[in-house]
């Protein structure tokens, strides 16, 4: 499968009717796509979403740039029908590796060289270089 029809199959646009992001890929200096991204990714574009070179991402891994209101005593189905969602942008860094079944949210910044461990949840931003596992995700090394 070629990277332009990987990256349409794991695109989605969950909420178009309320905005719709881009996906935006650094590629190499000979315009080569230098990732490894599995099939089984899912990357929510109801923001945008931006990565660097040399990153993995492994299979059913999530990356979602929206979130629901969840205030008040009002049904949530109601809330989302008067509301919406909100989003935020998400800009991953270079060399960044997103083991299996890793979900991404309420976080805005991955930077270079972070590791995220297999089924974590990161909902915080970590460090550059840091290594990051369980649910919540929290800091366990460095590389």
């Amino acid at each position: 499968m070629d990277y332009n029809s990987l990256l349409r199959s794991v695109s989605h646009f969950p909420h178009s009717n309320i905005n719709c992001g881009s996906l935006h890929i650094h590629l190499s200096p000979d315009d080569v796509f230098d990732c490894s991204i599995s099939p089984g990714c899912y990357l929510d574009l109801t923001g945008s979403i931006t990565f660097g070179r040399f990153c993995m991402f492994g299979s059913s891994t999530y990356i979602l740039t929206h979130d629901h209101y969840h205030s008040g005593r009002v049904p949530l189905l109601i809330l989302q029908s008067e509301k919406g969602v909100f989003w935020k942008d998400k800009i991953i860094g270079n060399d960044v590796w997103l083991h299996s079944c890793t979900i991404l949210c309420q976080v805005t910044f991955i930077p270079d060289g972070v590791v995220v461990g297999a089924g974590a949840v990161l909902t915080k931003n970590p460090g550059p270089y840091e290594i990051w596992a369980g649910n919540p995700a929290r800091k366990i090394g460095e590389r």
